[in-house]
């Protein structure tokens, strides 16, 4: 059994790491910070009659893990001091995940002042970096447009099969994954029978695709993304669309991606027949509900041989009331497997989903014009507030 802690437990991310913990086979809940102490249940609803209170953060001590679902430049304080306290830490924001100084100073609009972490810092995406995140004291959290697009693109990329200077990418995210605090354009009557498009050019999440699927296709890849938010709550659609390289058929992009995440017990590449007698084509394709309830990314894909354009589409889970990222789950039962297998050799490695298979979480949904990927909550906004909507 491990201890986990969790700085920030009042924001959609750190409820839902919270309830998600709670049923967690081998985690314990050691505290939840605030900067409002009481009972939990009055800020999360959902998890009444624990018997858990938010603490005040410089009340609690070390536990073996800790997850921060904090605005980025509060992140990287408290990150220091747990990891200089002997704690392996779990950042559900965004300051550790660019590997560029000055681009992330760019994109943040501050400047990063514990950047000597960056050397150890990984990239908790599992089905591209599962051994250095069993071993690593720091995971940084991918952002979820960021998760749907690079399932997305890798196996192309990683096969050469695509252009790499000319990825597109179109997402529709649920309003939850501009976190808890209010904004207008995601208040009901405002986004209610609308489309908001917002950080058309710049979105933050844009620099960490180009980042991992640079690493992936081994040159530099560019990414041209544009987000909106859509009257639903949770899920990503991300519409992805690229031009092949060569010729190539949609039977041997279905295999080639099956083989690509062969053995991530998260990722189901998603193929329904065709109804031909019909005269819309839907069914080849994931929806939003498809995912919803569900730990996995599920990703559709469809070849335009006139235009020589993929399309794949990606479903993905987005942050809100009660939802934790697959990514994230995945992340806390990778390295908690790996310090209890070396610390007790007293509990077994349960293997592939098996916990997570038992926990219900609403999934977000991710859209790709290649490839239909669903899978990974999502908290993201690219805008100055905080991913989390949580305080201290």
């Amino acid at each position: 059994m491990v201890s986990v802690g969790i700085v920030g437990g009042s924001g959609y991310m750190g409820g839902e790491a919270l309830r998600v913990l709670l049923r967690h086979p081998h985690a314990e809940v050691a505290w939840v910070s605030s900067r409002s102490p009481g009972p939990i249940e009055q800020v999360h609803p959902n998890l009444y009659d624990t018997g858990l209170h938010f603490v005040r953060l410089e009340d609690v001590k070390t536990p073996d893990f800790v997850l921060l679902a904090l605005p980025t430049g509060a992140s990287m304080e408290v990150a220091v001091r747990f990891l200089q306290a002997g704690a392996r830490v779990i950042d559900l924001g965004s300051a550790f995940r660019l590997q560029d100084r000055a681009t992330w100073e760019q994109v943040y609009g501050q400047q990063h002042t514990a950047w000597s972490l960056m050397n150890e810092a990984v990239y908790g995406m599992p089905e591209l970096h599962a051994e250095r995140i069993h071993t690593t004291r720091l995971v940084a959290n991918p952002g979820c447009f960021s998760s749907a697009a690079i399932l997305g693109f890798a196996p192309l990329l990683h096969a050469g099969l695509v252009e790499a200077h000319r990825l597109v990418v179109d997402g529709l995210s649920g309003t939850a994954g501009a976190g808890a605090e209010f904004a207008r354009a995601i208040h009901h009557p405002e986004i209610g029978g609308n489309v908001v498009l917002y950080n058309v050019v710049g979105h933050r999440h844009t620099y960490e695709m180009e980042q991992e699927l640079t690493g992936v296709a081994h040159h530099k890849v560019r990414v041209h993304f544009t987000p909106c938010y859509i009257p639903i709550v949770r899920g990503i659609v991300a519409i992805c669309r690229c031009f092949p390289a060569e010729a190539v058929s949609r039977a041997h992009l279905l295999d080639m991606f099956r083989q690509f995440y062969k053995g991530q017990p998260f990722v189901k590449v998603y193929d329904q027949p065709r109804d031909d007698a019909g005269p819309w084509q839907y069914k080849p394709y994931p929806w939003v509900s498809t995912v919803v309830g569900t730990n996995y990314c599920y990703i559709g894909m469809e070849l335009d041989e006139e235009r020589q354009m993929d399309h794949i589409l990606e479903r993905l889970h987005t942050d809100g009331p009660n939802s934790l990222s697959p990514t994230e789950q995945e992340i806390l039962r990778r390295v908690s497997q790996r310090y209890r297998n070396r610390q007790t050799n007293a509990l077994s490695d349960n293997g592939g989903a098996s916990w997570p298979s038992k926990i219900f979480i609403p999934s977000s949904v991710a859209g790709f014009q290649k490839h239909s990927v669903s899978r990974r909550p999502h908290s993201c906004r690219g805008g100055h507030r905080s991913e989390s909507g949580a305080t201290l």
